[in-house]
This record gives C-alpha cells, sequence and structure tokens, in this order.
C-alpha cells in the first residue's frame, strides 16, 4: 500500500511511497536512520508473509517442463482453514473452482495435493511415450519424474530449473498412479527477517573517506565499502554476492566499471584473469550451453581498459588486448549479421529465457535475435579493442575495431531505435523475418546514453522518456504476465546506478536525483547492497533468488559518488572532472585519502549546479578540471560548482504495467485462429515481419501467398503489445534431407525421422557434406532438426557450433544448443540461415572450423536428423 509520507523536515527527496531526509529514509510505518557515519538502524519488516491470498495457482510438469496445458491456463485451489489435502487432480483436465469471498492463507499452512497421473503412464506403457498438449513426446525412457510449478512460495515457474528441484517432484509410493506431495504454504521464511543495525566490521581507514553534509548518505557509502571488503575471496577474487560464490564474467566486470577499478585495481585484474581460457574470455554458464546463444562476455574488454585508465599498467593493456582481440575475432566470425550490422545473442545480464523472452523461444531463436544490451557492449568493446590497439601502435588494427564499433552503432540505431517512444526497444526476434519487441530494457538503455551511441538530443529523450515505476526502473517494461519476480517485474540497484550515469551524463537532475534515492531508500532499510527487489513494491522477499552483500549493487552505489556527483572520468592520462550536484544535496563534500596512480588526492566539492566555476590545484587555479596522469605525491582539489541547475530534466513516472499474454496461434485450412488473450482489446496479424491486418476477432482469413510467416500479437487498452506468436510458417516448397548413418552412441535415441540420424563430435563428422537440389531459383531458409542431450536448457556450456560452407558464398554459423540433460529424444531445429540458390543441384559442407570451439572446449557434439530447406 502506497502511503504519503509527511514530515515537518525537509526532505531530500519525496514520492507517494518514501522519502530521504538528510539522517533518515521513511516508508510508511518504516523508518532507517543514520544514526552516524558508522551506524545504520531499520525497523523494516518484509510484508512478504502477510495477507497472502488462499488461492494457490499451480500446474504439473512432466520431467520438470511446461507441457500439462497451454501457457495461461493454471489450476487454482483455495486453501480454507481445515482443508488438509487438495481433490485428486486428473493430468491435463484445469482445476477451476469458484472463489471464496475475502479469505487469506494463513501462517504455516500445510497442504497435500494430489494427481491422478494413470492416462500419461499407460500411455508410455502401450505406446512408448506421452505425447503432451503442444505435441512434445516424453519417452518412457526419458521419464524422470512429475514436478509441481507455481506462482507461490514455496512453488516457483522457473521450468527451467525446476527439475534439479527435487522438494518439488510428486511420489507414488505405493505405484496405483497417483502421485503426491506435501507442501508447506505461507510458511515464515528466516530470510524475511533482518538485522535491525549496522555498524562495519572492517577497518575502512584504507579507502577514500567520504563526508557530506547528510549522514545517510555518509553512512550507506562506508556499508558499502564495508561489505566490498567483505566480498574479497582469500584467493583475492571478487565474490559475486553472499549467496552467489565464485567469479562470473558479466557481474564483476560491470562492477569494475561502475567503481572497483577505482577501489580494488588489483582484485579486480586477479578477477578478470579467472575469466580467460585459451586467451579468450569466458562465456558465463547459460541459455543453450552458454557462448555463442549468450555474447555479452564482451564487457569483460570494457572493465579491463577501464583498469587500464586508472592504473596505466602496460603489461596489463598488452595482456588484454591479446583476450580482447581473440574473443572479438571469435564473435565476429560467428555471432555478427551483416543484413542488420548487429551482433546475435542474448539480453545482457537478463539470462534467465523465461524472464524476459516468450516462452516459444528456444534456445536457438534467442541466438538469432539481436539484442539492445548486448549491442551496446559490443560497440563498446571494439572501440575498446580500437583504443588498446592505438595505445599499442598498431594502428591497422585499431581501424578495424574502430570501423566495427561504428558499423554497429549504425545497426542499432537502424533497427532499434522507436522514434515514436523516444527510447529504443529491447531485441529483435523471430526466425526467416525479425520484428522489434517494444518493451524497454533498462540496462541496455544506459548503456547507449553511457557509450555514446545516442548521441546530444537523442539521448536526452532516452532518459526522459524510458519508463520508470515508483521504486526505480525496472529491468524491462512492461512486465510479462505469469512470470514471478526477478529480471521481470524486478528493479536492480546496479541497473538503476547505471541509469542515474546517464541521468548525470545528460545532465537531468530530476532523473539522477530519483535514481540516487531509490538506491538509498533501498541499501537503508535492508542495511545491506541487495541483488534486486520487487518493481511491484519495492520488497527484497518477493523476488525468485535475492543475496544480500551483492558485488554489483555495492559498487554502484559507490558509482553515485565518485562519477556521479564528483564526475570523475577516467581517461587515458588524465582524471577529468565534470561533477554534477542536485540542488537539494547542495553543500560541501569532501573525498580524502583518494589514491590516483602515483597520488594521493584530498578533494574538495562546494555547492550545487551542472557546471564548475572553479578549480584549484593546491590552491592554485587550474584553466581546466584535468588532473594529468603523472601526478604523483599528496594534492588537494578544491571545486566550486555554479549553484545552478538550468533544467531539471523530465522522466516518464509509468504505473505498474503487465503486457498481455502471447497468443497461441493455429493454422488449418488457410485460417488463423488462437483463443482469446486476457485483456487484449485488439490482435495485430503479421505476415512476414509486417502488420496486414488489426482485428477484434480470435480467427483471420490467410491470402493464398506462395510463401507466408505469419504472427499474431495482443494489444491491450494502453496500447502495450504483447510477445508475438510463434512464426506460423507456410510454404510453397518445402525440401528436406535425410542425415542417417546410424552411429553406435551407448544409449538409445528415439523420435528421429526416416531411417537413423548423423552424429556430429570433435571426433564424428568434423566435415559433412550435404547434397541438396532445389526445383527453381531464389532465396531459401535452411535449418537442422537435431538433438543435443549435453546438457539442461539453462545452464552448462556444451552448445554445439558449425559453419555451413557452401561456394560462391559466405559460410554461416549453425547453432546445436543444448535442449535438456540425457534427452537425446528430445528434437528441435537449429537457427535458420536464409541463402541464395540456384536451379538444380548443390553441396553444403557442415564442418567444426577453428572458430568453433565452445566453452566447454571437448565436447561440442550433436544429433542431426535432416536439413530443411524452405522456398522464402
Amino acid at each position: 500500500m502506497m502511503m504519503q509520507c509527511t514530515t515537518k523536515e525537509t526532505a531530500i527527496y519525496q514520492s507517494d511511497a518514501y522519502a530521504v531526509f538528510a539522517d533518515k529514509v521513511v516508508q510508511g510505518q518504516y523508518t532507517a536512520k543514520a544514526v552516524s557515519a558508522t551506524e545504520l538502524q531499520s525497523n523494516y519488516q518484509s510484508p512478504a508473509s502477510e495477507f497472502k491470498p488462499a488461492e494457490i495457482i499451480f500446474k504439473f510438469a512432466i520431467n520438470g517442463r511446461d507441457n500439462e496445458m497451454m501457457p495461461g491456463v493454471d489450476h487454482k485451489f483455495y486453501i480454507q482453514p481445515g482443508t488438509a489435502e487438495t481433490p485428486v487432480i486428473v493430468f491435463g483436465q484445469h482445476l477451476n473452482p469458484p472463489a471464496p469471498e475475502g479469505k487469506y492463507l494463513e501462517p504455516n499452512t500445510r497442504i497435500k495435493i494430489k494427481l491422478d497421473f494413470s492416462a500419461p503412464l499407460q500411455q508410455m506403457k502401450e505406446q512408448g511415450f506421452f505425447k503432451a498438449w503442444n505435441g512434445d513426446k516424453i519417452f518412457k525412457q526419458d521419464f524422470q519424474g512429475v514436478f509441481i510449478a507455481g506462482g507461490t512460495s514455496p512453488l516457483t515457474w522457473d521450468f527451467d530449473n525446476l527439475s534439479r528441484k527435487k522438494e518439488m517432484q510428486l511420489q507414488d509410493l505405493d505405484g496405483d498412479g497417483i502421485y503426491e506431495i506435501e507442501l508447506v504454504f505461507n510458511a515464515h521464511d528466516k530470510s524475511f527477517q533482518m538485522a535491525s543495525t549496522w555498524k562495519p566490521v572492517h577497518d575502512l581507514s584504507a579507502f577514500p573517506i567520504y563526508k557530506s553534509p547528510h549522514v545517510l548518505a555518509d553512512a550507506i557509502y562506508n556499508l558499502s565499502i564495508d561489505e566490498m571488503m567483505t566480498a574479497i575471496e582469500p584467493d583475492k577474487t571478487f565474490r559475486t554476492g553472499k549467496e552467489w560464490a565464485g567469479v562470473w564474467t558479466r557481474d564483476i566486470s560491470y562492477s569494475i566499471i561502475l567503481s572497483m577499478a577505482i577501489l580494488q585495481p588489483e582484485v579486480a585484474k586477479i578477477s578478470l584473469r579467472k575469466k580467460v581460457k585459451n586467451d579468450r574470455i569466458i562465456q558465463d554458464t547459460g541459455t543453450g550451453g552458454a557462448w555463442p546463444v549468450s555474447t555479452d562476455r564482451m564487457i569483460w574488454a570494457v572493465a579491463a581498459w577501464e583498469i587500464y585508465k586508472v592504473t596505466g599498467e602496460k603489461d596489463w593493456l598488452e595482456y588484454a588486448y591479446l583476450v580482447v582481440k581473440n574473443s572479438l575475432n571469435d564473435d565476429h566470425q560467428i555471432a555478427f549479421d551483416e543484413e542488420t550490422g548487429l551482433m546475435k545473442g542474448e539480453s545482457s545480464f537478463l539470462d534467465w529465457r523465461e524472464q524476459t523472452y516468450p516462452k516459444w523461444m528456444q534456445p536457438a531463436d534467442i541466438f538469432e535475435s539481436a539484442c539492445l544490451g548486448t549491442n551496446a557492449v559490443h560497440v563498446q568493446a571494439n572501440r575498446v579493442c580500437a583504443f588498446m590497439a592505438k595505445a599499442l601502435d598498431l594502428e591497422v588494427e585499431a581501424e578495424k575495431f574502430a570501423a566495427m564499433a561504428e558499423t554497429i552503432k549504425k545497426g542499432v540505431n537502424q533497427h532499434l531505435w522507436m522514434e515514436d517512444k523516444g527510447y529504443y526497444g529491447q531485441f529483435i526476434y523471430g526466425r526467416t523475418h525479425k520484428i522489434l519487441s517494444p518493451k524497454a530494457e533498462a540496462l541496455g538503455e544506459a548503456l547507449c546514453v553511457l557509450f555514446g551511441i545516442a548521441e546530444g538530443e537523442r539521448a536526452k529523450r532516452v532518459v526522459e522518456n524510458t519508463p520508470v515505476t515508483t521504486f526505480g526502473i525496472p529491468c524491462i517494461y512492461p512486465q510479462i504476465a505469469g512470470i514471478p519476480p526477478y529480471h521481470n517485474n524486478g528493479i536492480w540497484p546496479f541497473v538503476q546506478s547505471y541509469w542515474a550515469l546517464a541521468a548525470q551524463a545528460v545532465k537531468n537532475e530530476t532523473s539522477f536525483l530519483e535514481s540516487q534515492a531509490a538506491i538509498y531508500r533501498a541499501s537503508a532499510l535492508f542495511l545491506t547492497n541487495k541483488e534486486n527487489m520487487v518493481a511491484a513494491n519495492g520488497d527484497y522477499a518477493g523476488t525468485q533468488v535475492n543475496s544480500s552483500v551483492m558485488l554489483w549493487s555495492l559498487s554502484g552505489n559507490l558509482a553515485l559518488v565518485y562519477k556521479g556527483l564528483f564526475g570523475m572520468q577516467f581517461r587515458e592520462n588524465s582524471l577529468y572532472f565534470s561533477p554534477f550536484v542536485p540542488q537539494t544535496l547542495a553543500g560541501t563534500r569532501s573525498l580524502k585519502n583518494f589514491k590516483y596512480r602515483g597520488s594521493m588526492l584530498d578533494i574538495t566539492l562546494e555547492g550545487y549546479g551542472d557546471q564548475i566555476s572553479e578549480i584549484r590545484l593546491d590552491n592554485v587555479p587550474m584553466s581546466d578540471a584535468v588532473i594529468p596522469a603523472g601526478i604523483s605525491g599528496n594534492h588537494s582539489i578544491s571545486i566550486k560548482m555554479n549553484n545552478n541547475m538550468p533544467e531539471k530534466g523530465q522522466r516518464n513516472l509509468a504505473p505498474d504495467a503487465i503486457s498481455p499474454n502471447t497468443p497461441i496461434v493455429k493454422f488449418e485450412n488457410s485460417k488463423l485462429t488462437w483463443e482469446t488473450v486476457e485483456g487484449a482489446s485488439e490482435y495485430l496479424v503479421l505476415n512476414e515481419g509486417k502488420t496486414v491486418s488489426s482485428t477484434s476477432k480470435t480467427t483471420f482469413d490467410t491470402a493464398n501467398l506462395p510463401f507466408a510467416c505469419w504472427q499474431v500479437i495482443a494489444v491491450d487498452k494502453n496500447k502495450h503489445q504483447s510477445f508475438a506468436s510463434e512464426p506460423i510458417q507456410v510454404a510453397k516448397q518445402t525440401t528436406t534431407v535425410e542425415l542417417a548413418n546410424s552411429p553406435a552412441l551407448g544409449w538409445e535415441v528415439k523420435d528421429f525421422l526416416g531411417k537413423g540420424f548423423v552424429e556430429i563430435s570433435k571426433t564424428q563428422n568434423r566435415s559433412l557434406p550435404i547434397k541438396v537440389t532445389v526445383a527453381e531459383a531464389g532465396k531459401y531458409a535452411l535449418r537442422f532438426r537435431y538433438a543435443n542431450g549435453n546438457g539442461p536448457v539453462n545452464t552448462e556450456n556444451k552448445c554445439a557450433i558449425r559453419t555451413l560452407g557452401f561456394k560462391k558464398q559466405k559460410p554461416g554459423t549453425i547453432v546445436f544448443p543444448q535442449r535438456g540433460a540425457n534427452e537425446w529424444s528430445n528434437w528441435g531445429y537449429s537457427n535458420n540461415l536464409i541463402v541464395d540458390l540456384t536451379l538444380g543441384e548443390h553441396i553444403f559442407v557442415l564442418f567444426l572450423g577453428a572458430s568453433n570451439e565452445n566453452m566447454h572446449g571437448e565436447v561440442n557434439q550433436a544429433l542431426i536428423d535432416e536439413l530443411e530447406i524452405v522456398k522464402l
């Protein structure tokens, strides 16, 4: 419940939900107070257990997959006092009883959920497999159990990880086909409770000492320094968070860029070196087996360059350049789309696919998408590589990478910019015809401003127009229906920090101050730098996963001081100051014992405004705000601001919003049909990526076209769009080439088409010629039907990668991502490769090239069933 904060004191920042003062944060009944610069007290308690509705929403999942009923159709059950168990629910039959009035879930409610699973078991016995509603086959030998998913804790909708949660697996102990599970709902979780006081556990004196007119800001700064020291492991690497052990490429890189290069350059270098193998950057494990489905590893390059700018160490520059150059060359070979000028791959840091992508998108589809944040990273990584090459007197290489940076920048502005909205779209996606998702993507928007992809007025428009909500900027906007908070419906403080720095860059006081308040609210009330929070209510306890002492969150908090208020910009040969101080933060602030290369600086910043009126070095006036890299010894820097803020700047405060569900479309007898989507006021019908009709009906007669690629988008009354439905390809001419040599694998494989399949690996069929004959010349889409059971869909690193060669045309990349651990009868399709073919016979070669090494290095394997060739 939103509550107006009222007090006689003057607030630094105030909204309908909370207020930030010089010494405290007030949010309704909760207050966090800075007793001193080294003590914070908070009475905040998560309301996550209060007034939970008695309704539980759930569905069953064979092998942990979403395969019981179509998306959006879920079982509902209302737990009443005294209820001990559900009725026996038949698998696939929708349970939807009427809702009682005014009922809430009692604390620690224990309930037994019962499932009649006899029909699927009977099918497996009689025909060897069970066929789910969506056509997927679960073979008897692949059956691993029945799990329960849902939206009420302890249930989760995380189908990607569900099969690992054995506590969510139902059991049939007496073999009668009735499966059961007993769960406790609305449990009083200790994670909802927090300490009431923070005091430092480390000696903070070795780091820059910050003092401002606001004791709250000083305490939060010291809290972040204290947690930074906690985050350093015995091996001198960064720990990602209290709940996240180990070094993660993107986490440490974004943290280093924010402030860890400044405060911990040696730990930063050791951590980055941990994420290098064979002189290449390691992509964190993830969707479909990591790289190249995900390609945001290149943020490592930006972090490495930040370290060089801070330290000026030539040996680090030489090492980093080799790693960055090799990694970029591989990415250019495998993931660059010449048609759009964009890099393919998953959204940067948004690596939980169901949190930000439509459910129909498989890892191969995600590889083919081109995402805002990831492309912003690639622009800057190529630019950084050019800077590195130039610093090493490698002019030809510098020109090459600078040109690639400009190419990708042009692609972002051409294909992802939305002039009507004034910010960039989330990603382009699809199969043979790509469309733009109009959702905002917060990190990508910020990086486009900070990396100069959006320039001048366009940069200002991005900060003014990108939707923000009461508690901060959500990762995406609007949210996706039916997906619990994490990346979806989530605010991440490190993203908020990049957004604050974007506001600083365009001198938007309103947005900068609001971002700082959002970060300070969470840090003060929670007494730690949390990983994330629920966008709708600002609470830390409602997300799928959360951690305290989160490295990139604390790094962003510190960046608000160094790069935000003091405006520090590290350059190759200097430290430049461009402070930005909102009027409500006016006063004198200082940073003592700030180390810059061979010097120790004491810096004071006085007043407010967007420009420096005077800067002195050791009390001697300076003509500009540049401190040369060669400075040594102890020095004082005093900066006075102009006490003027010509424009406050605007921001787009938007209500919490959920986009409609993605339509599930069928095609039969030249007609498209779909179920009514709740909340939709109209439907857009797309053919080959272009809107051909807007209708309120749930059916559409298609023209008899030689080729069509149909999709439907649901639109609500606020003009929020769903994701486009899975493409339906209606082709006049489709040719298939069967691939079969029946390899001896040591395990059983089912459901292949024709007589068999071919194994490709590092030892088998490293070069595979394929003969194709077409009846007429034209443009064709090629894709392979394949299986890869080397790992789950959401983690590990065994994506199979191959190059498809064809004379007279540039070879293309085909990816065969993981589809499920040991699920070798789970067949799907690779990405499409679009080629021009002349009439007659053609020889393609699918081969394992030098650039096709995956992140695992040893297992690069898939089974191929057939090649499909579709005339476009």
